[in-house]
């Protein structure tokens, strides 16, 4: 059996939280236990759906293995969203998919840049690959920018007509996401070869364990993330914190824990087209895919239906991740420099949403 390393055993660690929260929920506990508690049980758990499902794309090939990453890359994110959507707390869910998308492009990238850069002068990705991504992410910006600026520009539309306009841009955003998967899987997968080679490593756990290790994490992150989100109102004001902030930052950064620590040790590894891919695979799932799947959901789910209209800052936010990044990733390099740059305006932006956004 392969032995785990220092970091893993400290991740699995935070399994220990499960049967606190359990206590301390079953008690009635202070929101901010309460929140705090489930918060730090749902980062491994992230990390055991990241396992599990890596060990399923090895054993599938790499085009269903692709689309498997692509259905439970946030797998946390979306169940923690759904908890939201079904409390009607629209605003932390926008605001924790606002964080996923500056995290993964801001935090992610600029960890694995400063990680990685440490050890050589400069590292290298297909910038074919990575261009292709950033085009992708401009649309995600479009998509947020037209509901909010049709708003501004003409307050008096019917609310009705914003959300039937919201689920037809869902409707439209899902299709071309699907059409990416196309893209990157079949019609030009040569493009990702590099990627999909090294994701295809043996990880020792059968088909079997990985489905049932799948579904377990999920259903305990399911039902830790009821908690938290229930919470999260309560433990916001006792903290003094606004809601924006505890969504764009703690949330966000909850849900992505597992990927944080993957792409840093792969960028650790000279492997930095596979961090690329993580950081930008990741933010187009949540904003061409998960997004407007609450929004569809919310028509079932949610007492009333959720719009894609953001708050201005958070989409200006999305917008100044998406740009940034680009601009680096572009030319298909980068350095340790970079990445502090990354995440500078990272801590920029998190500052803003902490002290009023």
């Amino acid at each position: 059996m392969k032995r785990l390393s220092k970091g893993q055993l400290a991740f699995n660690s935070l399994l220990l939280f499960i049967p606190i929260t359990l206590v301390v929920d079953w008690m009635h506990g202070p929101a901010t236990a309460r929140f705090a508690c489930a918060c730090l049980a749902i980062v491994p758990l992230a990390g055991w759906i990241g396992h599990a499902t890596d060990a399923l794309a090895a054993r599938t090939g790499a085009g269903i293995g692709g689309l498997l990453n692509a259905t439970f890359g946030n797998a946390a994110e979306l169940i923690i969203a759904i908890a939201g959507l079904r409390r009607g707390l629209y605003d932390v869910v926008k605001a924790s998919l606002t964080g996923s998308i500056i995290g993964n492009l801001l935090f992610i990238l600029g960890m694995a840049a400063v990680v990685g850069g440490a050890r050589r002068q400069s590292l290298r990705f297909n910038r074919t690959a990575a261009g292709a991504g950033a085009a992708m992410l401009f649309l995600s910006v479009v998509s947020l920018c037209v509901p909010d600026l049709l708003h501004q520009l003409h307050p008096e539309t019917p609310a009705q007509t914003m959300q039937t306009l919201s689920v037809s841009i869902s409707i439209v955003l899902i299709a071309t996401y699907g059409l990416g998967l196309l893209f990157s899987l079949r019609t030009h997968a040569h493009l990702y070869a590099a990627e999909e080679i090294e994701k295809v490593e043996p990880h020792g756990m059968s088909v079997g364990r990985a489905v049932a290790l799948l579904a377990v994490a999920a259903a305990l992150t399911s039902w830790l993330s009821e908690i938290a989100v229930g919470s999260v109102e309560e433990a916001a004001l006792s903290l003094g914190l606004r809601e924006s902030f505890v969504g764009v930052v703690v949330l966000a950064l909850v849900g992505n824990a597992a990927e944080h620590s993957t792409a840093a040790m792969l960028a650790y590894r000279d492997k930095m087209d596979i961090s690329i891919n993580i950081a930008l695979e990741s933010s187009k799932q949540i904003a061409l895919f998960v997004a407007p799947l609450l929004v569809l959901l919310s028509l079932v789910i949610g007492p009333h239906p959720m719009s894609l209209e953001f708050a201005p800052f958070e989409v200006a936010a999305v917008g100044i991740s998406v740009a940034i990044s680009a601009l680096i990733s572009l030319d298909g390099e980068t350095n340790w420099l970079e990445g502090v740059q990354l995440l500078a305006v990272y801590g920029i932006l998190a500052l803003a949403f902490f002290f009023g956004a």
